[in-house]
């Protein structure tokens, strides 16, 4: 194996993006850096390299554990990287998503006329 790998095909590997074209677009973009300077797609790193990544919800700071030329499962993607986004990170996330998603209990069916009208109440008072 060798010593240095793409950042664009790392993360491809790692599952941060879906393809390597995301990953590619996404260091052009300024979304990937490295030392707090954007990277372009074919800088080549190394395993202990630390790496922000700015994903559409969460900033990620991650530590090159290993390198590898093959995507690898969810599972084992553990063994490639070590994540050192602070946990603050994922609670605003969390809480992110609480506030941006309508809940109903399960089992309460389709709102009836007069819960809508209550929901677009509240809506347009926030």
């Amino acid at each position: 194996m060798s010593e240095t790998v793409r950042i664009d095909k790392w993360l491809w590997v790692v599952r941060l993006y879906k393809t390597r074209t995301l990953a590619g677009e996404a260091c052009r973009g300024g979304k990937v850096k490295m030392d707090g300077h954007a990277i372009k797609a074919s800088k080549e790193i190394k395993v202990g390299d630390i790496i922000e990544v700015h994903l559409p919800l969460v900033n990620k700071t991650i530590e090159v554990k290993n390198l590898g030329t093959n995507r690898v499962s969810a599972k084992l993607v553990e063994n490639l990287l070590l994540d050192h986004t602070p946990a603050e990170e994922y609670e605003r996330v969390q809480l992110m998503k609480e506030f941006n998603v309508e809940r109903r209990q399960r089992g309460l069916g389709r709102p009836t006329k007069k819960d809508r009208r209550e929901i677009d109440h509240l809506k347009e008072n926030n």
